[in-house]
C-alpha cells in the first residue's frame, strides 16, 4: 500500500519532502488513511478538521476522535467550527455547496497562514468513478469523463490510485480506527445513490467495474491533453480577444472540424453553461442582434461576428436637476455649466464636449443609455435621424451602441449623444446670449 502510493505521488509529482503539506482530515476512513500513509512516507504534514455542526453530538464525537488521533501521532491540528445552515441560508445555496465553500476557503487561509504547500484530501478510486458516473448523468464534455484530477491549484489526492476496499485493509493492518458519518449510509444525496445502490449493482455484473471504469477515466485524461491542445488552437484560429472584449469569427468556426466542441471550449470561460452553448451553435446563423446571456456575459450575433462581453453591472440613469458636478460609477465626471457668450467665448471641438444654446435647453437633464426608437437632429442637419442609424454609419457594432450614452432635456429631446454630435436644434447662433456646456470626462 505505502509503495503504491509513494510510486503515485512521485509518478504525478504531487508532493516534496522538503516542503509543508496539510491533510484535510475529517475522522473517517479516508482521511484517517491519508494521514497515516503521509506520515509513514515522511511529509511535513498538520491536520485540519471541520466542524460543520450539522450532525450534532456526532459531529463533536468526530473533532475529538481526530483531537486525540493528532495527539497520539504529534501531528499538529487546526480546529473550524461553521454555522453551514445560516451561510447556506444566506447565499441561498444547498448545504452541500455551502459546506464544500467554507472547507474548501478555510483550507485556502490555513495553507497561506502557516506557508503550507498545498492541502492533502482523501479521495480515492471509487470517489473518482461516482464523479465519472455522477458527471454521465448531468451530461458532460469529455473532461467530465476524466473523473477526479490527482492535482487542481492547490488540492492534492494522493490516494487516487487506490480503491476504498484497499484503504479499509491498510487501516484494518495497522488496528486503526476511523469514525462513520451516518449522513453517508443515507442514499437521499445522489452521490450516495451512485455509491451505495449503482456501483454495487455495476460489480454483480463485472466485479472490476470499478478498476475498469478508473482505467478509462486515466485514457481519458491522457486523450484530453491532446485534445485541449488541439481545441486551444482552433480557438486562436476564429477568436480575438482584445480590451476584455472577445470576436469570434462565425465563417472561421464553422470551417473548424469541430466548430460546436471549439465554441464550448471558448464559451465555458464566459459562465455560459452546455445547454445554451449547444443552442448557439445549433443557430450559429442567427440574425444580427441576436443576444445570448450568461450571469456574468452578453454574447451578441453582428455581422457574420459573435461579441461576448461582460455585462455592465448597472444601467446608466442620472438626473441633473441643475448645473454642476456629478459623479458616475467609479471613474466619470459629468461637468454641467453655463457660459456668457462674449467675443473671447470659442465653442469646443472636443468629442467629450457639448456646447449648446441654454436658452433652449430645458432641465432636469437626463444621462441615460441609448434605447431602441432614439431619434436626433444630428448638427448640421434638418431632418431628424434614429440613433441607431446615426451609429452604424459610423460603423459602430451593437455591442458599441449599446454602451452609448445620450443625454436629453425635461422636453425628453436628446440634446446630445455623447461623444459623438449634439442636436441641430440647440446649436449656437449668432442671437444665443448663453452657451450650457456639458463635459463627460474620466477623474
Amino acid at each position: 500500500m505505502l509503495k503504491k502510493i509513494a510510486h503515485f505521488i512521485a509518478q504525478q509529482k504531487l508532493l516534496e519532502k522538503d516542503k509543508k503539506y496539510i491533510v484535510a482530515l475529517s475522522g473517517g476512513a479516508d482521511s484517517v488513511c491519508l494521514l497515516l500513509v503521509l506520515q509513514k512516507l515522511g511529509y511535513d504534514i498538520e491536520a485540519a478538521h471541520c466542524n460543520f455542526k450539522l450532525r450534532g453530538t456526532e459531529a463533536d464525537r468526530d473533532e475529538q476522535f481526530c483531537i486525540e488521533l493528532c495527539k497520539k501521532h504529534d501531528i499538529k491540528i487546526h480546529l473550524a467550527h461553521f454555522d453551514t445552515n445560516f451561510y447556506a441560508i444566506s447565499h441561498k445555496i444547498s448545504i452541500e455547496m455551502a459546506a464544500r465553500e467554507l472547507r474548501y476557503s478555510y483550507f485556502e487561509n490555513l495553507r497561506r497562514d502557516i506557508c503550507a504547500d498545498a492541502v492533502c484530501v482523501a479521495h480515492h478510486q471509487n470517489d473518482c468513478v461516482e464523479t465519472v458516473i455522477l458527471n454521465l448523468i448531468r451530461g458532460t464534455g469529455i473532461q467530465g469523463l476524466a473523473g477526479i484530477q490527482p492535482r487542481r491549484d492547490n488540492i492534492i489526492r494522493p490516494l487516487l490510485c487506490v480503491s476504498r476496499d484497499e484503504i479499509e485493509c491498510f487501516l484494518k493492518e495497522e488496528g486503526q480506527e476511523y469514525m462513520t458519518d451516518s449522513t453517508n449510509l443515507d442514499d437521499l444525496y445522489v452521490r450516495n445513490k451512485i455509491r451505495l445502490n449503482i456501483i454495487p449493482m455495476m460489480e454483480k455484473i463485472n466485479p472490476a467495474a470499478v478498476q475498469n471504469i478508473m482505467k478509462t477515466a486515466i485514457r481519458v485524461n491522457e486523450a484530453n491533453m491532446v485534445f485541449d491542445h488541439s481545441i486551444e488552437e482552433a480557438s486562436s484560429r476564429v477568436s480575438e480577444l482584445s480590451d476584455d472584449i472577445l470576436v469570434i469569427d462565425i465563417p472561421k468556426l464553422k470551417s473548424e472540424l469541430s466548430s460546436e466542441y471549439t465554441l464550448f471550449y471558448i464559451l465555458k470561460n464566459y459562465g455560459f453553461n452546455p445547454d445554451q452553448i449547444e443552442a448557439i451553435a445549433a443557430h450559429i446563423d442567427a440574425p444580427t442582434g441576436t443576444v445570448y446571456l450568461s450571469d456574468t456575459h452578453q454574447l451578441l450575433f453582428d455581422r457574420g461576428r459573435i461579441i461576448v462581453t461582460e455585462l455592465e453591472e448597472n444601467t446608466i440613469s442620472l438626473k441633473i436637476p441643475e448645473t454642476g458636478n456629478y459623479v458616475i460609477g467609479e471613474d466619470r465626471v459629468l461637468k454641467i455649466d453655463t457660459k456668457i457668450i462674449d467675443d473671447t467665448f470659442e465653442i469646443s471641438k472636443a468629442c467629450d464636449t457639448a456646447t449648446l444654446n441654454a436658452d433652449k435647453v430645458r432641465f432636469p437633464l437626463l444621462l441615460r443609455n441609448v434605447k431602441s426608437g432614439d431619434r436626433f437632429v444630428p448638427f448640421g442637419m434638418k431632418g431628424s435621424k434614429l440613433v441607431s442609424d446615426y451609429l452604424t454609419d459610423k460603423h459602430y457594432s451593437l455591442n458599441e451602441k449599446q454602451k452609448k450614452l445620450v443625454v436629453e432635456d425635461a422636453e425628453g429631446r436628446i440634446i446630445w449623444l455623447v461623444g459623438e454630435r449634439t442636436d441641430n436644434r440647440f446649436r449656437i447662433d449668432a442671437d444665443t446670449k448663453k452657451a450650457l456646456i456639458i463635459t463627460l470626462t474620466d477623474k
